[in-house]
């Protein structure tokens, strides 16, 4: 199976392939082997953590001609399953960009899941973004996944369980995809994808448990552009001038739909100035090479002053969410990294 991100893609043939979520896998088998498959599962995690691939390599399993716990890759079906033209593998898609309406769930799963499956022993339906079903469109799933055909399954992907109504996530399975160990996806990008270390490093920590994040960042030439601007401001905030602020701010403002991760840059990079502040290790530091500048900032700033930056970092996160004016956050923020 092929699985894209961003502009790549990785070779995936089953789930031996797959770089944790171990647990779910063995839930995953278990079922296919017992043939004990629920009619409706909810796969929960956050973007690029592999809900996607998960739910088309089950998918993938359970249409399978061999029959086995993996899928054989080989036989007809798999063929179709890996070029997304299975006929009994639909993936349920929406053209409002923030809404799944009551008509999308009609017509591609409650008009059509009444119709036998093509050629397969099951008829499955993925609902990517599935958080985004309005209520109506819940309600109109809930009367399927209540009194389902015996071959139908039916996968919902969300980031945030909690939106599905409570009667729909009591009638579901759930899965909920956990972070990966650090030191699984930095060999990952070294081995699989021929990332130097100090970068496989650098990825890693920024992905936070998250592959699809980690294979993202590795791939971008964006994030190293985003890195070097952010890493270039640290170094000399110290001794920026105001209008020197309000030009770096008008710099990160031609990152703002990626202005997360160049937060997440200052916020590992003062993770690390507090490890070396603690420890004088370089044991645990991402930024190891930027050693001059960190042992500077140890020295010049206090525990409480590195915990108020962060905590001025966390806080401006949820006020760019809140769509408070962009300017104005960073200025506050930037500001109260200089004071500290």
């Amino acid at each position: 199976m092929n699985i894209a991100v961003k502009g790549m893609v990785i070779d995936m043939r089953g789930f031996k392939d797959v770089i944790g979520h171990n647990d779910i896998i063995q839930y995953i088998q278990n079922s296919v082997t017992q043939k004990k498959v629920s009619h409706a599962y909810i796969l929960n995690g956050e973007k690029g953590s592999g809900k996607k691939m998960l739910a088309s390599l089950f998918a993938m399993t359970l249409q399978c001609e061999k029959g086995g716990k993996e899928p054989c890759g080989e036989c007809h079906s798999c063929i179709q399953a890996k070029s997304n033209n299975h006929p009994d593998i639909i993936r349920v898609q929406h053209e409002k960009p923030n809404t799944i309406s009551v008509d999308d769930v009609r017509t591609q799963v409650n008009n059509d899941i009444v119709i036998k499956p093509y050629s397969s022993p099951y008829k499955i339906y993925i609902i990517p973004e599935a958080d985004l079903l309005s209520i109506q469109a819940q309600n109109a799933l809930l009367k399927t996944i209540e009194e389902p055909p015996e071959y139908a399954v039916i996968f919902l992907l969300t980031e945030n369980a909690e939106s599905m109504l409570p009667t729909i996530m009591s009638r579901c399975v759930m899965l909920k995809l956990r972070n990966i160990r650090t030191t699984l996806i930095r060999k990952y990008l070294m081995e699989m994808m021929g990332v130097p270390d100090y970068k496989a490093d650098i990825c890693a920590a920024f992905a936070q448990g998250n592959m699809g994040r980690a294979i993202m960042l590795a791939s971008s030439d964006h994030f190293n552009e985003i890195k070097e601007e952010a890493l270039q401001l640290l170094r000399h905030i110290n001794d920026m001038e105001m209008s020197e602020i309000v030009a770096a701010i008008k710099r990160i403002n031609a990152y703002k739909l990626d202005v997360n991760d160049y937060l997440d840059i200052i916020m590992i990079w003062y993770r690390d100035v507090l490890i070396y502040k603690a420890t004088k290790d370089l044991n645990g530091v991402v930024f190891a090479d930027q050693l001059k500048y960190l042992r500077e900032r140890a020295n010049k700033s206090s525990y409480e002053g590195i915990e108020i930056i962060l905590d001025s970092l966390e806080k401006a996160k949820t006020r760019l969410k809140a769509n408070v004016n962009f300017d104005l956050v960073m200025e506050l923020l930037l500001l109260t990294i200089k004071e500290n």
